[in-house]
């Protein structure tokens, strides 16, 4: 079914993509999105969509079941709170992608920008590019994996994700080191980057997580929270 952001609302579009009757494995598109914000956002269906252009703020928002492409690029809050399902951005998106996400997979291929992953716990972040400072930042559980650079401040307060990291990184946040990258770890990411389509080695990353220096508070610590 094919839906036009030049000739329908927002609200039109969405309603419909809500609807109770859709089949799983259903295919939409919806043309012109001009960079509309909270397109195909609540997702619960296991339905298709491509969205053809650019979108704004919190496109595939708390998106549960459904496999949303975006040939474009994403504006801020992308897939936030994602519970579930497939979120995939064939350009750049912009700040704290994926924050809060619970479960699912989003991958970026292109840069994204600051707080990528911010809070997350479960959601699984591929980017095939690099992301700004802030990325992880207080990660409670899930993957980011970036096959570029990081800015600042790595996962800083992270708790039990993993971040791998195939390029360089400006620095690491509170509690946050570099850790050793078992089998076990090769194989959780390289299973990862083929669900991802991304066509690198796990043996080119470096792992990254929690030095748990900050789960309980200790007065030696205080200058690192």
């Amino acid at each position: 079914m094919q839906f036009d952001l030049a000739t329908q609302s927002l609200r039109e579009i969405n309603a419909a993509l809500h609807h109770s009757d859709r089949e799983e494995g259903e295919e939409f598109v919806i043309a012109h999105p001009k960079g509309t914000h909270s397109v195909a956002v609540g997702l619960s269906d296991a339905i298709n969509v491509t969205i053809d252009g650019h979108v704004g703020y919190y496109c595939a928002g708390m998106n549960k079941n459904a496999s949303i492409h975006i040939a474009g690029n994403a504006g801020p809050g992308l897939a936030e709170n994602m519970m579930s399902g497939r979120v995939v951005v064939d350009g750049n998106a912009s700040q704290y992608a994926g924050a809060s996400g619970h479960g699912g997979l989003l991958v970026i291929k292109g840069n994204t920008s600051s707080r990528c992953g911010i809070s997350m716990k479960g959601i699984n972040i591929v980017v095939g590019g690099s992301i700004g400072h802030f990325g992880a930042f207080m990660a409670q559980s899930g993957r980011l994996v970036v096959c570029g650079d990081c800015g600042g401040n790595l996962g800083d307060s992270i708790y039990e994700a993993h971040i791998f990291v195939r390029g360089e990184i400006d620095s690491l946040g509170s509690d946050c080191i570099e850790k050793e990258m078992t089998p076990d770890h090769k194989r959780e990411l390289q299973n990862l980057l083929q669900n991802a389509g991304i066509h690198y080695s796990a043996a080119e990353f470096r792992r990254y997580g929690s030095e748990r220096t900050l789960y309980n508070f200790n007065i030696d610590n205080a200058d690192a929270i």
